[in-house]
């Protein structure tokens, strides 16, 4: 030990560079020695785990002595692999694409995607559920075409071969480091019934280094991987190290650990099969463990087992049976021995499996994969474990995750067609599998209650259980599927009859599984959710492996294998039979939609005839056993039929979810189709007549087959007769035309598929993607998205682009089919087929009557079309013999005969079908007529209906006379008997005579014909053929019994009905019937037809169509048709149809009378709604209201009325009972965000871009605002800005008017609502009774009249000066405090309100906060924020003039009336009055406030801001003349700040030479309206002492390159003012209703002018407008300018360039804008979605994005929470005033956050079809939909988020 301790105390790099030359002599004893003994110390075992001092030794040792780092940089340049193999774990967002992959499980990471060339394919990204690896450079999965340029060069194959030196020392340590991880695991493991789950957690945490650390060797490349490899599969290293040596306990102990570990692990039994252990020893007795490992601890079946396996907490779980354990007969015992572990490898993955597939063990094996020794081996250890990891995923509490994790591997493993079959060759990977599953679902069986409960002998799963429930066994089935994927392995599998048979009694666990039993008294009282369950796992474990198996059947030299599979197919079924003791009738009362073993052989069979060219014949079995397999799937047909028609209701919604799941798109080819056709064998098979009887007898319908008016019903109440009737016919009519395995090719069942799923609704693409029902097994023919699928698409249906409604709910680009479609391909049985939903078949129907309306075929209500069918496949012409058989024959005569008598329980459903069913027999004609011929016994009993089978020449066939059975209350019972010439009685109870042998004598009584007799007598002769008493045999289990009426019979009589009418004379009967005309068929109107136009229409066309046809093939008819059209005579009814017949008038009347009442009463609706509409929409215009409290006497009043919405009561609004308008109030900083640049800003998407926030508006005025109150006076800074840019007021309103007390009211009961609403009661939030817009306030409106245009508004010629002396008086008159009423409260109300709408630090901009100078501010600009979005939402400008919507539903007058209320609550100071330093020349005054500081000189003040505070602090309301002379003198003001804004941006050259060429023209008339003259006396001002212009004067000169021309002067200082203007014309427009006129935008500053009166009105060529014209000075001009510019000079303290700043203001701003997008969204995706926050650092788990600033922000992440608040809906209120408008990066969607609530926008990137594709499902390529962004934008700028998006919740600030 002394020797090893020395190099310890050395540093460890030198010890390991010296170990290293020791070992690269020749003669390495010594070095070795050293290095053992220095492993033995580091690596000892009984150190702590965490301890890291072991890891550190063992990177300096293999290293070598130099740093790691640098030995990793070395190994990698000799890194020799091709793959890229890149593992990754669920959540990695990955790609695949179609076109390059050759196993449907390919996957490409986005570096190789990207650096591959992929255009045009068909790929899609997506979120990797359970972890892969990248498939780059494997040419066994995916096609070289698609590799990426580093893989595609095979550059591993140049790589310099690796010195031998440079891995010595791994090969050394590698070892010993990996038998210390294996060491600890042993440690660690504690058996799990003692182990809580967190101890294994803390023993994998604390190996989490090394394990990592064993990764990143795995990551230097294909060198070390060899090495690794190399220690991983050696068995002598394993030999030597993992018993450790004798000496040495704690090996000893920790290797019995193991082996115990090893045997409780279950594995002790294993069987071989007898061919197994021959050849390959190595692998087959000892290496593969058994291939089929067969886990019980004993012997298999042993009861010990049982108990050990029962549910801990089965007692109270429902619906929990006994299980049942089978002997598993089919397994021999050969070798009883444990799994032995023979390297490293194996026992590092017996852990991984024990431990649950820990992530870092898993991503590690995987790591290594690219090494292909590593992979064969691997994989045979993985095949070897396999029955291991299906224990353990059994007992696992976390088998989700597991599951995952095993998929991650074996999709690595089994993808691989090469491995697989190598694998299975050599591992009977086959047998492992296919016993693993059986033995899992032995685990859960139990007694099947199918048919003879006490003594059935199957067994089914039990679909409670855990392992059903939970999908336990995915991962297993998922393999399994995937290696059937493999043609090589799937021979293999069809070849073997063993294995064939195990999975056939595999397979029929799941026959009968998850039973119904129809509830017939109460409710069931707990509703078993078992269903979903049942029909995932035979969809999965059955239905899956089929299809893929059946893939591989595709043509004639694989006939065999479908002999093989429908042979064992049939023997099964014949087991099942017995097992649930089947004789012939189903127990009443039950289904299961469960058969997988019906449903294999059917498509079995299917493929054979379709591909094979096998005959149908060879592969049926005989009668009775044909007979035995229709059974059950008819029972489901006829189930679904009694589901929809309530008859299940007892038994709970479930009941209706299963019947929906068997048709559902994604189960259909499996489930319902297999059944329909297995059917459509059987009926062209067995005889029709039994048949056609067998089906309207589970459908329950015999009884009401009767030709008496009425009867009684044993088995369905009346009103479940009708729909089970349809039902029974409905499905006839589906039997006998579909053809999806009769004939029709791929292509037209596709087309079939999607005409129908388009004709229900339009679609989307994906959805319609989704609708198709594909061969579930990805490798099968048709892919979705396939060009075959594309063509199609195109072939049927338009595509119909992504429209906008302005109401803004956003639609997606749909596919709706085309015109010739709905007219040719249209089909209603197709459609019912598919329907999940009922409705849709309605919904089908009525855009058919909607084409056909619109195309002008036809008007009225059109009836379901019929459609032409495929041609029959030879195999299958039996089945047309249905049509053509007496029975069917007698049903549809006595059905036709029902209609036209109006019997109960007929309906227009039921003749269509009945229609529909003569006219596929019209179509189909039976080619042979040999038969008819044939004297067969079988036809005894209905030789008097009709002579023959043919239906052509029954349905001229007379029938005279029929006798029926019927109650003695019925009409009939009361008429005479004819003479007893009676033909046969159609009534089918059991009460009639049974049949007798000697049928020629009974033909001369009148004889009653069963259907039910019939088909069991039919059904005796073919069972029993020798028997000659075959009619008077009842088999014991028949259910003759259970159509017994209950009560006593004796009350049913026999009478003898007079029919005289043959189906051709009772359809025409009918067609008379329905156009009510007596003779709507004249007898010539055959020769007039015209057939093209009778392909749409009603049931009449129907008529007219089948009579057509029918007199076309036969002469015979057309004679009769005419015979009867001639005669023409009303119908004969019985006695007592006279009172039915004019009742049936009557009603007609009525119902014509009620439509026409109806009609009147929508029409006087609509008017009304018009009326109200209009006057909603013109609440009258604002300005009317702006009534006066001057009572000027000489002004006619009248008061405004307005119209309160709850109570409906108009009036005035008072002081006591004000009325309000309803309004949202909220923040808005949409006005903070404008910038000087018209584009938007980019958002950024490389780390190079960046976005600036400083150039916007709100940072400009902020930076402004704070400049100055450096400065000036606190209060002066106050009153010469505007706030409100970011987080101001908007106020907007709905027009609708409510008395304040009544809202009151109304907010009391929404408190009291309980309904969920998405809005907040308590934050004062409603919704406008009227309206529904969502609103949050009331504000209360002026007492006070509408005024005409009177004194007040006409103008008055007083002069200037007296209007500026008027003003100033008014301003000086102080506000009177308002007597407390209720108005004044409402009004302090909103006040508060308003302040409370924004957030305090958009409020206090004051050095001290409570100064009412901070109030003051707050007010006026709340004014000026609702001017400016005004203005917003006009475009910026007034150009188009007119009272815009906006307008109309504006609310500024009432807000200015509210705001001005408040302000003239404060006074301004005359002292400093503005208005006086506007408009008189004042003397100096500074020497008095020498202390304080000075005010804001008048050119650095906003001049829109004064206006806003004159107007609102002078007593209102406000003549106009004094309006407008405050708007002069502002003007004046605005002008001359232009001038020195404009001189400040002059070169000192340009501002010499326009000082003097101005100076010459000063003494000229017009001097004070010369811009020039102004402009050289303002610079002349500016510049004298210390000018202002002393900056560097060098800086100037280089902005302004151009020469500044008068004209681009004239434009520049327009513009300037414009903005003032504008703002003054809007609110001249919201005081007194002047109408704003529209102009072109050349001539805005002109016609504004006029408006305001600057200018006279007379109109002026637009050329000579100049900016001075409007100026009109009340003093004189040059010494207003030279007062103000000396206020600027005067400022002391204050250096050049501040003042320059404050000079040269800008108050031209363009439209907010949101960011720029870029096209396509991977763009942004692969930008962001890795990106790390730049709060917390970490990469979010929801990262979004602010599209209005660009902010990076975490979605709910608790990373970044704040007081509680989580980033977005922080970010949301300092960026957007609680408005956040967020792009999530991994949903592609856009989320709004609006205060406290926010809603899912959608998205504005949509793929090539026009769909959005939230949460990145899909992955296709996305791009943005510019209309979309564009509503986004406008809905932002608008502020009407909360009136467009109606689905609004609370965030509860977690966003």
């Amino acid at each position: 030990m002394m020797a090893a301790s020395q190099p310890l105390r050395r540093d460890k790099s030198a010890t390991a560079a010296h170990l290293k030359a020791d070992l690269a002599r020749t003669d390495t004893s010594s070095g070795l020695r050293q290095l053992q003994e220095l492993l033995d110390v580091v690596l000892n075992p009984e150190n702590p785990a965490a301890d890291t001092e072991a890891l550190d030794w063992c990177k300096c040792l293999i290293a070598g002595g130099e740093g790691f780092e640098e030995f990793c940089k070395t190994v990698r340049s000799y890194d020799n692999a091709t793959l890229c193999g890149l593992v990754w774990t669920a959540n990695f967002v990955a790609y695949r694409c179609r076109t390059c992959g050759i196993s449907p499980c390919m996957s490409l990471c986005a570096e190789c995607f990207n650096n591959g060339d992929h255009t045009g394919h068909d790929f899609n990204m997506f979120r990797s559920q359970a972890g892969g690896a990248c498939d780059c450079g494997d040419g066994n999965v995916m096609r070289e075409s698609g590799f990426c340029r580093r893989h595609r060069l095979r550059t591993g194959e140049n790589v310099p071969s690796i010195p031998r030196d440079l891995l010595l020392m791994s090969e050394m340590v590698l070892p010993r480091f990996i038998l210390c991880i294996i060491q600890y695991l042993r440690d660690g493991y504690v058996e799990q019934d003692t182990a809580a789950e967190r101890d294994l957690q803390k023993v994998l945490q604390q190996l989490e280094p090394q394990i990592s650390f064993l990764e990143e060797l795995t990551k230097m490349g294909g060198a070390m991987r060899t090495v690794l490899t190399k220690i991983l599969t050696n068995q002598q290293t394993f030999k030597e190290l993992s018993m450790g040596q004798e000496e040495n306990l704690y090996a000893k102990k920790n290797y019995d650990k193991y082996l115990s570990a090893l045997k409780n692990s279950g594995l002790v039994s294993v069987e071989e099969k007898a061919q197994g252990a021959t050849a390959d020893v190595s692998v087959g007795a000892e290496g593969g463990a058994g291939a089929l490992a067969l886990l019980g601890t004993t012997a298999p079946g042993s009861p010990d087992e049982s108990s050990k396996e029962e549910d801990p907490d089965s007692g109270q779980s429902v619906g929990q049976r006994k299980r049942v354990k089978l002997s598993s007969s089919t397994k021999d015992p050969r070798i009883i021995e444990s799994l032995k572990h023979k390297c490293f490898l194996e026992e590092l993955l017996f852990w991984t499996i024990k431990y649950e597939f820990p992530q870092k063990m898993v991503t590690f094996l995987l790591n290594m994969l690219p090494d292909q020794d590593y992979k064969i081996t691997f994989t045979k250890t993985f095949v070897q474990h396999y029955a291991f990891i299906m224990k353990t995923l059994m007992k696992s509490h976390e088998s989700d995750t597991m599951s995952n994790r095993i998929v991650h591997i074996s999709v690595q493993l089994f993808s691989n067609e090469e491995l697989a079959r190598h694998v299975t060759e050599e591992c009977q990977l086959l047998d492992i599998m296919v016993t693993v599953l059986l033995y899992m679902m032995e685990s859960c069986l139990i007694k099947s209650e199918l048919q003879d409960e006490e003594h059935s002998r199957h067994v089914v799963v039990n679909c409670s259980e855990a392992l059903l429930k939970n999908n336990t066994y995915w991962p297993l089935v998922s393999d399994f599927i995937n290696i059937l994927s493999h043609q090589s392995v799937a021979k293999k599998f069809l070849e073997d009859h063993s294995l064939l048979m195990l999975w056939m009694s595999f397979v029929s666990f799941f026959q009968g599984m998850n039973l119904n039993k129809r509830e017939l008294n109460e409710h069931v009282e707990f509703e078993s959710q078992t269903y979903y369950a049942a029909f995932a796992a035979e969809l999965e474990a059955c239905a899956q492996p089929m299809w893929g198996l059946l893939t591989h059947c595709k043509v004639k030299e694989t006939q065999e294998y479908t002999k093989t599979v429908v042979r064992y197919c049939l023997e099964t079924l014949q087991i099942w039979f017995d097992a649930i003791g089947f004789i012939d009738e189903p127990s009443p009362n039950q289904v299961t939609f469960h058969l997988p073993l019906h449903r294999y052989y059917a498509m079995f069979l299917s493929k054979a005839i379709k591909c094979q060219g096998l005959d149908l014949d060879s592969l049926l079995p005989d009668q009775e056993m044909l007979m035995k397999i229709m059974v059950h799937p008819l029972q489901i047909q006829a189930s679904l039929s009694e589901i929809h028609s309530n008859m299940w209701v007892r038994n709970g919604l479930q009941i209706k979810g299963q019947a929906m799941t068997y048709v559902q798109s994604h189960f259909c080819n499996s489930m319902i189709d297999p059944d329909i056709y297995l059917l459509q064998v059987c009926a062209s098979r067995l005889d029709p007549d039994y048949f056609i009887s067998s089906v309207f007898e589970r459908f329950k319908v015999v009884d009401l087959l009767t030709m008496a008016s009425q009867h009684q019903n044993a088995v369905l109440d009346s009103e479940q007769e009708r729909p089970m009737l349809e039902g029974a016919l409905t499905f006839l009519v589906i039997l006998t035309s579909l053809r999806i395995h009769l004939g029709m090719t791929d292509d037209e069942i596709l087309r079939s598929e999607m005409v129908s799923q388009l004709c229900m609704n339009d679609r989307t693409h994906s959805a319609l993607l989704d609708l198709i029902p594909e061969n579930p097994n990805p490798k099968s023919g048709i892919v979705p998205g396939s060009c075959s699928f594309e063509e199609m698409l195109s072939a049927v249906a338009d595509f119909k682009a992504p429209v906008f409604e302005p109401g803004g709910s956003m639609q997606q680009g749909m596919y709706t089919p085309k015109a010739e479609v709905w007219e040719k391909e249209f089909d209603p049985i197709m459609v019912v087929l598919r329907t999940v939903y009922r409705r849709d078949v309605q919904s089908a129907m009525d855009r058919y009557s909607a084409f056909l309306k619109q195309s002008g075929v036809h008007t009225g209500n059109p009836w379901p079309p019929y459609k032409e069918r495929t041609p029959l496949h030879p195999c299958y012409k039996g089945l047309i013999k249905l049509l053509h058989c007496k029975t069917l024959h007698i049903v549809i005569f006595t059905l036709l005969y029902k209609i036209w008598m109006d019997h109960q329980n007929m309906s227009e459903h039921v003749l269509c079908m009945v229609l529909y069913l003569i006219e596929l027999g019209l179509d189909n004609q039976v080619q042979d007529n040999k038969e008819d011929e044939e004297p067969c016994i079988e036809e005894h009993c209905h030789d008097s209906w009709f002579p023959g089978t043919n239906l052509l020449s029954n349905l001229h066939h007379v029938i005279n006379f029929v006798r029926v059975r019927v109650p003695e209350t019925a009409p009939e019972v009361k008429r005479e008997a004819p003479p007893s010439t009676s033909s046969e009685a159609s009534s089918y109870g059991q009460n009639s005579r049974r049949l007798t042998g000697n049928w020629r004598e009974n033909l001369r009584e009148a004889q009653v014909f069963s259907l039910v007799a019939e088909r069991r007598r039919k059904f005796q002769e073919i069972i029993n053929r020798s028997n000659t008493e075959a009619a008077q045999v009842v088999r014991p289990k028949s259910s003759s019994t259970r159509w017994v009426p209950p009560g006593t019979p004796p009350q049913l009589v026999t009478e003898i009905l007079e029919i005289r009418e043959s189906m051709l004379s009772l359809l025409i009967k009918l067609h008379q019937k329905m156009s009510s005309r007596q003779n709507s068929l004249s007898a010539s109107w055959l020769e007039d037809m015209d057939t093209s136009r009778h392909a749409h229409g009603d049931g009449i066309t129907a008529i007219e169509r089948i009579l057509t046809k029918a007199a076309t093939r036969s002469c015979q008819i057309k004679r009769s048709i005419q015979d009867i059209c001639g005669k023409v005579c009303p119908p004969v009814p019985p006695k007592k149809n006279s009172p039915t017949d004019k009742k049936a008038m009557d009603k007609e009347e009525r119902r014509q009378r009620a439509r026409e009442r109806q009609q009147k009463l929508l029409a006087e609706f609509a008017s009304r709604q018009k009326s109200f509409m209009e006057t909603a929409m013109d609440v009258e215009p604002p300005d009317t209201e702006a009534a006066m409290d001057l009572g000027a006497s000489e002004v006619m009043e009248s008061e405004v009325l307005y119209d309160c919405v709850i109570c409906g009561q108009s009036g005035p609004s008072t002081e006591d009972r004000p009325t309000g308008l309803v309004v949202l109030l909220q923040a808005s900083s949409v006005l903070g965000h404008r910038c000087k640049n018209k584009e938007a800003k980019k958002l950024p998407t490389s780390d190079e871009e960046h976005i600036y926030p400083a150039d916007t508006c709100g940072v400009a005025h902020d930076v402004r605002l704070t400049l100055m109150q450096r400065f000036f006076k606190d209060s002066s800074c106050l009153q010469s800005v505007s706030i409100g840019w970011d987080g101001g007021v908007y106020v907007q309103t709905c027009g609708h008017t409510l008395h304040i007390d009544c809202h009151k009211s109304y907010m009391e009961s929404l408190r009291n609502d309980q309904v969920l609403q998405g809005f907040s009661v308590d934050k004062g939030e409603f919704t406008c009774p009227l309206c529904r817009q969502f609103a949050n306030s009331v504000l209360p409106c002026r007492p006070g009249r509408s005024t005409e245009a009177g004194a007040w508004h006409a103008p008055t010629n007083k002069k200037m000066c007296v209007l500026v002396k008027e003003v100033e008086d008014l301003q000086d008159k102080l506000g009177l405090f308002p007597t407390e009423t209720n108005l004044s409260k409402e009004m302090e109300l909103v006040i508060k309100d308003i302040k409370n709408t924004t957030q305090k630090k958009y409020m206090d901009y004051g050095k001290n906060p409570a100064s009412p100078d901070n109030d003051f501010l707050f007010m006026y600009s709340v004014a000026r924020t609702n001017l400016e979005l005004e203005l917003v939402h006009r475009g910026g400008n007034l150009c188009s003039g007119g009272a815009s919507a906006a307008a109309k539903r504006s609310c500024l007058n009432q807000l200015f009336h509210v705001l001005a209320m408040h302000m003239r609550l404060y006074s301004i100071d005359s002292a400093y009055n503005p208005w006086t330093r506007l408009t008189q020349i004042t003397q100096n005054k500074e020497a008095d406030f020498d202390d304080e500081r000075p005010e804001v000189p008048m050119l650095f003040r906003d001049v829109p801001s004064l206006l806003i505070i004159f107007v609102l602090t002078m007593p209102q309301p406000l003549r106009k003349e004094h309006f407008t002379c405050v708007v002069k003198m502002l003007y004046n003001l605005q002008f001359i700040q232009a001038v020195a804004a404009l001189s400040t941006r002059l070169s000192p050259e340009e501002r010499q030479a326009w000082s003097t060429s101005g100076a010459l023209k000063k003494n000229a008339a017009n001097a004070d309206t010369s811009f020039e003259v102004l402009l050289s006396h303002a610079i002349g001002e500016l510049s004298t002492d210390k000018g202002v212009y002393d900056v560097n004067a060098e800086e100037t000169s280089m902005l302004s390159s151009s020469v500044w021309s008068p004209q681009s002067i004239e434009f520049s200082l327009q513009q300037f003012c414009l903005p003032f203007l504008r703002l003054s014309c809007l609110l001249q427009h919201h005081l007194y209703g002047d109408n704003l006129t529209g102009c072109s935008e050349e001539e805005e500053f002109s016609s504004l002018a006029v408006c305001l009166g600057l200018l006279p009105s007379a109109p002026q060529p637009s050329n000579t407008v100049h900016s001075a014209s409007c100026l009109e000075w009340a003093v004189s001009a040059f010494d207003s300018v030279t007062q103000w510019c000396a206020e600027v000079r005067g400022l002391t303290h204050m250096q050049a360039e501040q003042s320059l700043t404050l000079l040269d203001q800008d108050p031209q701003w363009a439209a907010s804008r949101l960011l720029q997008l870029p096209d396509n969204y991977n763009i942004i995706f692969q930008y962001y979605h890795r990106k790390a926050c730049t709060s917390c650092k970490k990469v979010p788990k929801d990262p979004a994005l602010c599209l209005v600033c660009g902010a990076f922000v975490c979605l709910k992440g608790v990373c970044c929470k704040q007081q509680g608040v989580c980033e977005c809906v922080s970010h949301s209120q300092h960026c957007g005033a609680a408005t956040g408008i967020f792009l999530l990066i991994n949903a592609s969607v856009i989320i709004i956050i609006r205060g406290h609530r926010f809603c899912l926008w959608g998205s504005v990137y949509l793929d090539a079809h026009g769909e959005e594709d939230r949460d990145l499902r899909r992955g296709k390529p996305l791009f943005l939909c510019e209309e979309r962004y564009r509503v986004l934008e406008q809905q932002w700028v608008s502020h009407t988020f909360d009136h467009i998006n109606k689905r609004w919740g609370p965030h509860y600030n977690g966003l």
